[in-house]
């Protein structure tokens, strides 16, 4: 493994910290992680990376303006230009974050922004595997987000 592909390791594996910290209820202190890191990666950073940690950066905000942003930089990030052993990594994150994108836009109140990243993500869903979280967790939050837009 070259320098450059442990480094690389290092910024996951330090990005996976912060996302179990995340899900173990400290959002604060997985926040400030996320945000030191996100600094020390830059806006020219790897693709992955920087999708990776705005993509969980999201999950940390209290404001649904502040979540929309780290969302939208997520998806800016994915939408860059990513290598090829990347890119399949990159492409099986854009069902998750025009899902996340949707929600957000639920929660501000602006539905037509919403089913549009909803259909965004239905269309994505291919790229997801048949695990639990592709065909359980992603799949399944789709058609619920879809029927709550429905309810509105």
């Amino acid at each position: 493994m070259g320098q450059r592909e442990v480094a690389e390791d290092g910024v996951l594996t330090r990005i996976g910290q912060a996302v179990m910290l995340l899900h173990g209820g400290d959002r604060e202190e997985a926040r400030n992680r996320f945000g030191e890191l996100w600094t020390e990666i830059g806006e020219s950073g790897d693709p992955l990376h920087r999708c990776t940690l705005a993509h969980y950066m999201a999950d940390t905000q209290d404001d649904p303006g502040d979540e929309l942003a780290w969302d939208l930089r997520a998806l800016t990030a994915a939408e860059g230009p990513v290598t090829a052993p990347v890119s399949s990594a990159v492409r099986a994150f854009y069902p998750s974050l025009h899902l996340n994108l949707a929600a957000d836009y639920v929660k501000l109140r602006r539905p037509d922004a919403a089913r549009l990243h909803l259909s965004r993500a239905r269309a994505a869903v291919n790229a997801l595997g048949d695990d639990g979280h592709g065909s359980d967790g992603v799949r399944t939050a789709i058609g619920r987000l879809e029927r709550q837009l429905l309810d509105e």
